[in-house]
C-alpha cells in the first residue's frame, strides 16, 4: 500500500469491551466492522450512503473485495484514528484505503472494494456507473489536498 498525503476522512473510535477478545485485545474481525462504518461515515458527511434510493431504483455497493493487515494490538479504552483514502475509483466501482493510528503509531491498515450496483427486486445485482453526483463528490474529496472530513 502507497502513501497519500491527506486522508478524505477521519473518524475516531473507542475500543469497548463488545470489540475485544478475551485477551483483552481488539478482535480481528472488528477492524472490517471499522473500516465498513467510517466508509459510511464519509459517504454521509459527502451527501450520500451505502443504500440510496435513486428514482424508481435502489443503488448500493456490495463488497468484491476486503482484507485488513494488523501490525500491533489495540486493547480495551485505548482511542483508534481511522483515517480512509481513495485508493481507486473506477467508472463502477470504489476502493478505500484505510489506516488505522493508536497513540500515534500505526497498528493496522487495511483496503474494501465495492461495485455501485442496482438492486433487482429478486435479490439479484446488476453492476452499473457510479451516478456522476456521487463519482464528483468522491472525485472532489479525493482532490482537495489537506481538507478531511472528521468525525
Amino acid at each position: 500500500m502507497h502513501e497519500t498525503p491527506e486522508p478524505i476522512h477521519v473518524q475516531r473510535r473507542r475500543i469497548e469491551f463488545v470489540d475485544t477478545d478475551v485477551s483483552g485485545n481488539i478482535h480481528f474481525s472488528r477492524f472490517f466492522v471499522f473500516m465498513e462504518t467510517a466508509e459510511h461515515e464519509l459517504l454521509r458527511a459527502l451527501g450520500t450512503t451505502v443504500h440510496l434510493e435513486d428514482g424508481d431504483r435502489t443503488i448500493g455497493w456490495p463488497r468484491v473485495d476486503a482484507r485488513c493487515r494488523y501490525l500491533r494490538p489495540v486493547r480495551f479504552g485505548d482511542e483508534v484514528e481511522i483515517r480512509v483514502f481513495i485508493e481507486r475509483q473506477g467508472t463502477k466501482s470504489m476502493t478505500y484505503r484505510f489506516e488505522f493510528f493508536c497513540r500515534g503509531e500505526r497498528v493496522a491498515e487495511g483496503e474494501m472494494s465495492s461495485v455501485c450496483c442496482v438492486l433487482g427486486d429478486n435479490g439479484a445485482l446488476r453492476a452499473i456507473p457510479i451516478p456522476e453526483e456521487i463519482a464528483g463528490k468522491l472525485r472532489a474529496a479525493a482532490s482537495k489536498d489537506g481538507e478531511t472530513t472528521q468525525s
